[in-house]
């Protein structure tokens, strides 16, 4: 009986093994052409800007997944990723054509100086897109209010371009939004009070090289920023919201603007690395603390109106002459020694 039982499950076996030996094989679930209409667009993309040599690779008969720039889902097949940059030869403008690739999650258009004209509404059509890039080019006209219905974006880069206007309030209402980098364009007003208030994680945002003017939303106070930079504008008002104990700011640069306040009193946060508060109206004294701020690698108030002895040990023989210049009556090393 158990001779029996064996020989079956020996043939069971044997049998098994035969099946899978004449099975079909699985299909690879890698996509080497993308989806038609993705196809579509992206023909339509390269016509808009001239059938540039850049895009020489797009050919109907190429697999579209395979051509330079673009960037598919292994198993869907759909386009998610286009990056086109560094080319001085592309001209033209944003094609609209950009509507008909739903699944886009990455854009990239940079280093392309010929590029001009609007950001288009098409853009505002890729509910998917998580990264936006467009920079150095010289697209100008507005940063569009449409921006604001990507509520998948994370992260949205329009820098060193020729936009022009106000920052439109709608971007603020991006709900996992944590990266911004606007700086180097022809911005003008306000920045908006709500403006990242929806933000829950780590911000890094930059605004720098504009012509932004008022002061720092209250808001900002309560914004978890790891990365700030709002030099160069004609920022006003108090900006020691900014700081404080527990923050988790890291880089932070408020120069060349024409804020005031008493910097007597701040709390700078433990994380900090990089200062620059120069080429301001800022009033009181340094705090002490900066000295114990072990990683403190930049620390700039020069051009202000401080008073007062420049903190002692720890950290503040890194800096020198240069960053404390050019205030009301600061003193002591690297500055002349104070008066008993």
């Amino acid at each position: 009986m158990r001779m029996r039982s064996r020989a079956l499950l020996v043939l069971l076996l044997c049998s098994l093994l035969a099946g899978a030996a004449n099975a079909e094989p699985s299909p690879d679930p890698t996509y080497k052409d993308c989806h038609p209409g993705d196809k579509a667009a992206l023909l339509a993309f390269k016509a808009a800007l001239g059938e540039a040599y850049h895009f020489a690779s797009w050919t109907p008969d190429n697999p579209c997944c395979d051509w330079y720039d673009v960037t598919c889902d292994h198993f869907t097949g759909r386009v998610v990723g286009l990056a086109v940059f560094q080319d001085a030869n592309l001209t033209g403008t944003i094609p609209s054509a950009l509507a008909g690739l739903p699944h886009l999650q990455d854009l990239t258009l940079r280093h392309l100086p010929a590029l001009s004209g609007p950001i288009p509404p098409a853009i505002g059509k890729l509910s998917n897109l998580s990264n936006l890039r467009i920079s150095w080019t010289a697209v100008s006209g507005p940063v569009p209010s449409f921006l604001g219905a990507l509520k998948k974006l994370t992260f949205l880069e329009l820098s060193f371009n020729s936009l022009s206007g106000a920052i439109p309030a709608s971007l603020g209402t991006i709900p996992n939004l944590s990266g911004i980098n606007l700086s180097r364009n022809r911005l003008t007003g306000a920045i908006p009070p709500m403006f990242l208030s929806k933000s829950a994680d780590q911000v890094y945002l930059w605004l720098s090289h504009n012509n932004l003017t008022g002061p720092v939303p209250a808001g900002f106070a309560a914004v978890n920023f790891a990365h700030l930079d709002l030099s160069r504008n004609d920022l006003t008002g108090d900006a020691s919201g900014l700081f404080g104990r527990g923050k988790e700011l890291q880089y932070i640069d408020l120069s060349r603007n024409d804020f005031d306040f008493d910097l007597s009193g701040v709390v700078l946060p433990e994380q900090l690395y990089f200062v620059d508060v120069s080429h301001n109206a800022i009033h009181g004294s340094i705090p002490a603390q900066v000295a114990s701020l072990s990683n403190l690698q930049f620390f700039n108030v020069s051009y202000n109106r401080l008073c007062g002895p420049v903190p002692t040990g720890g950290n503040m023989e890194r800096f020198d002459l240069y960053n404390f210049q050019h205030n009301k009556c600061l003193c002591g090393a690297p500055l002349p020694a104070c008066k008993k």
